[in-house]
């Protein structure tokens, strides 16, 4: 039965520190978005025919915002979470950094956003790994769920009010591409399209219909306003 009690400590260490560091980032980064992307990753892994390591996805979900580039800056996630994984090998009889899993989870959480892999495809690095593992999989599909949908709506616009970026815009506006509603036409309605695992794609459907209606919405009250 999952979690047993040594992989439990492994998933209270990474709890805490989570919680801790993610206390000084903005409500669309913060312990709740990962709780969600936790619940959500361990969802779509159980869902799949053939459940990959639950200690992997789950330590990679609680992890995988604690060094976001927008907060922090560029830190080599094996090196920063050696520590916590040491402490916790000691009080388990599980030892993740022998068995190879602690890089897995390090490398899981380097790869798992948006703006990496688009990068990697640009330039040519990503490889089998990104395209076989399906725990960077899982993880990936939850933390993009969340971008979207009633969720992903209100992180949207809480991460343009932490910016003091306009939420919506006329089209001729100099600040337009810095508007919530403009990340909603560039990114957030293209995520559904890039899921990769099948329950993933099944939890998008009706999140993506919220995001379009939720745009057709705003555009029809800024023309009701602003004819």
């Amino acid at each position: 039965m999952y979690p047993s009690t040594d992989e439990k400590v492994y998933i209270d260490a990474a709890e805490r520190l989570m919680v801790e560091i993610m206390g000084r980032y903005d409500p669309s980064h913060d312990a709740y978005h990962v709780q969600r992307v936790r619940k959500t990753a361990l969802a779509i892994a159980k869902a799949l025919p053939v459940i990959p390591d639950l200690l992997t996805v789950e330590l990679a979900a609680l992890l995988h915002d604690v060094l976001d580039k927008k907060y922090v800056q560029a830190t080599d996630p094996y090196v920063f979470f050696l520590p916590l994984f040491q402490s916790a090998a000691r009080e388990s009889d599980i030892d993740i950094i022998k068995d190879g899993r602690a890089r897995q989870i390090a490398l899981i959480v380097e790869n798992v956003s948006w703006s990496t892999e688009k990068k990697l495809r640009v330039t040519g690095k990503w490889n089998a790994w990104h395209n076989e593992c399906v725990e960077l999989h899982c993880v990936q599909d939850a933390d993009r769920l969340d971008a979207i949908g009633a969720f992903g709506i209100l992180r949207c616009a809480a991460f343009s009010a932490s910016q003091n970026n306009p939420l919506h815009t006329p089209e001729d506006d100099s600040a337009v591409n810095l508007s919530a509603a403009k990340h909603f036409s560039d990114k957030l309605i293209h995520i559904h399209e890039q899921l990769k695992t099948l329950p993933g794609k099944q939890l998008a459907f009706k999140r993506h219909q919220l995001l379009i209606h939720f745009m057709q919405s705003l555009e029809e009250e800024y023309m009701a306003a602003c004819p």
